[in-house]
């Protein structure tokens, strides 16, 4: 099979590899797509290597058929599934735990569902575990356009919880509240702290979603409720930065944050079996989908790669086999 690995910084390569095989409670699926994420680009240069025992193919999440089943997960053959993995997903074959596979509904294209798994896990475990989102809540989510800022917007629409992004353009903004934000700021003209306590009539929010990190943190408390979260999932400014212990104290803030790649799978399934129940209800009504930015050939992989780093994509880009 073809397959996309990096085998120096900064260089990916369309190599020929064996298919694999799945083994217990795992399934092999013809990749009909692959999703392209953040990790995947940092990996490629270097700065976020696979966790011990993960394939050295890039790739965290894919959809396609299920053509091969090892024990305990035959159920699952013949089907469409999609897929969080811990590496493998840019090939023509990617062996998936049968614990992470979500069954994608006739009404959901494979090339959409295979950008759903990483940001649907990432969001639901931070946003709704961590931070303990709930109806009538109001959340600040970073990165309003990405692929975690779609998600974000998409599912607190479904469990009604307003939702304020951050962009770094107004088309940027017009297609957040397309989607479905609340308020979008754009973050190089307006200074969302002052722009978030307009709209919230100076309460703040219940909830912060952080992927930015260095100055945004203390910026971030700024902005928050008494009895606030604060998640960081990723910290793109900085891994440091100040923080106001008074404000914290004062307000009674709590300030988490995760990461979902090194956890183990039986806690992937447990989320697994939560979006399952919860949200992909949704999925199977229509009602929940990614937002597509541009699909490009497996080949292309280092393409896909400069588009995100460049920041011009909305929504999801993928990768077709």
């Amino acid at each position: 099979m073809k397959a996309i690995i990096a085998p120096e910084p900064g260089k990916l390569q369309l190599v020929d590899r064996p298919i694999p095989q799945p083994g217990r409670r795992e399934v092999l699926v013809k990749v009909a797509a692959a999703g392209v994420n953040r990790p995947d680009v940092l990996q490629g240069k270097g700065l976020y290597p696979p966790p011990e025992g993960a394939s050295d193919i890039l790739g965290l999440e894919m959809a396609g058929e299920v053509v091969a089943a090892g024990e305990g997960a035959s159920h699952l053959m013949g089907t469409r599934v999609c897929a969080l993995v811990a590496g493998g997903a840019y090939a023509e074959y990617c062996v998936a735990p049968s614990g992470t596979c979500l069954p994608v509904p006739e009404v959901l294209p494979l090339e959409d569902a295979a950008a759903m798994p990483e940001t649907l896990f990432t969001v639901w475990s931070n946003l709704f575990e961590r931070g303990f989102a709930a109806d009538g809540d109001v959340a600040l989510v970073h990165g309003g356009t990405s692929g975690i800022g779609t998600m974000a917007i998409a599912l607190c629409k479904l469990f009604g919880i307003t939702i304020i992004v951050t962009c770094g353009s107004d088309e940027k903004c017009d297609a957040a509240r397309a989607i479905g934000a609340d308020l979008a700021i754009n973050y190089k003209d307006q200074d969302f702290v002052e722009e978030v306590k307009k709209f919230t009539d100076g309460t703040g929010v219940d909830i912060v979603l952080d992927m930015v990190g260095g100055d945004y943190i203390a910026r971030n408390i700024d902005c928050m409720a008494v009895e606030g979260r604060h998640v960081s999932i990723a910290f793109q400014r900085g891994a440091e930065g100040s923080l106001p212990i008074v404000k914290v104290m004062r307000q009674r803030l709590t300030l988490t944050g995760s990461t979902l790649r090194p956890r183990d799978l039986a806690f992937k399934t447990m989320i697994a079996d939560e979006i399952r129940a919860a949200a992909w209800p949704f999925a199977e009504g229509g009602r929940l989908k990614p937002v597509m930015d541009r699909q490009f050939p497996l080949a292309e992989a280092a393409d896909a790669h400069a588009r995100m780093e460049a920041g011009e994509h909305i929504g999801k880009i993928t990768l077709i086999p």
